[in-house]
């Protein structure tokens, strides 16, 4: 039997030298490290992301007349419509500040929304993020919610200057506290362990015994507003299945989500601010 060669242990010789250094380093150097790393890719990031928007410029530029004389059409009945929901939302915010102060109720914090562009997506199946093109040159904060269209997309884990990261809700590290839409009785939501390709799935605890969902009759999952963070009846997902729990007190089961969360091109992120009293 041929002794070990010293060579072959080389490589596992300069790992475990690597790793012992990486130890040793003060967490503060090692965070100024992957801030600095981060900051340095996010201008490439970011030119790709604007080169991309203009591809879709030119190439909508070479679309017939026509085609745009229709989208102008459908914008104008959008923008219509719009403007009618906006009269009703400001008679309805009037009405509930006029019942406030009747009440003396306390005023609760409001949000401004900041649309960003989606630089990158970076799907694994341990976590599930965004970066967007803002950061904290716009106000943005870390743990601000970002929802879209359908709904929520997730809240700002990482913020730096010109780009922040978003965990998905799909993301196994995010929690949301949750209801059934119809119901006030609150339901723990998190992400599960998601494949790279394929649809996002969640799951949920602390379900009533009395709900009851099945595949073809799902049931809307909505943000309670519990915990500050996200505001109430913000559509998270469909619960399709729930079964009893091992304690038999609750119910527990998958939520199936949007397909578009990994397709969204952009977002809108609520950053809260601090209503001046009445």
């Amino acid at each position: 039997m041929l002794p070990p060669r010293f060579d072959q242990a080389k490589p596992f010789l300069t790992l475990g030298i690597v790793l012992l250094a990486w130890l040793l380093i003060p967490t503060a150097l090692k965070r100024v490290a992957r801030t600095s790393f981060f900051e340095l890719q996010a201008p490439f990031e970011t030119t790709a992301s604007y080169v991309r928007d203009l591809q879709d410029f030119w190439s909508l530029k070479t679309r017939p007349k026509n085609d745009l004389i229709e989208a102008g059409r459908d914008l104008a009945r959008l923008n219509a419509a719009y403007e009618v929901r906006l009269q009703q939302d400001s008679a309805l915010r009037n009405e509930l500040e006029r019942l406030e102060r009747i009440l003396k109720l306390p005023t609760p914090s409001g949000y401004r929304a900041e649309p960003a562009r989606v630089v990158k997506r970076e799907f694994s199946s341990w976590w599930q993020q965004l970066v967007i093109r803002k950061g904290s040159n716009h106000g943005i904060t870390v743990g601000s919610p970002v929802i879209y269209a359908g709904g929520v997309v997730g809240r700002v884990r990482e913020v730096f200057t010109y780009t922040s990261v978003v965990e998905l809700i799909s993301s196994p590290g995010v929690r949301i506290a949750a209801t059934a839409e119809g119901d006030i009785r609150p339901i723990s939501y998190q992400g599960a362990v998601n494949p790279s390709y394929g649809p996002a799935v969640g799951s949920v605890e602390y379900v009533p015994l009395d709900v009851f969902v099945t595949a073809s009759s799902p049931r809307k999952l909505v943000t309670s507003g519990l915990g500050g963070v996200f505001p109430p009846n913000l559509t998270v997902g469909y619960i399709t299945r729930v079964e009893p729990s091992s304690d038999g007190l609750f119910k527990s089961g998958d939520v199936r989500l949007d397909p578009e969360l990994s397709s969204l091109n952009e977002v809108t992120v609520l950053v809260p601010e601090v209503l001046p009293p009445r």
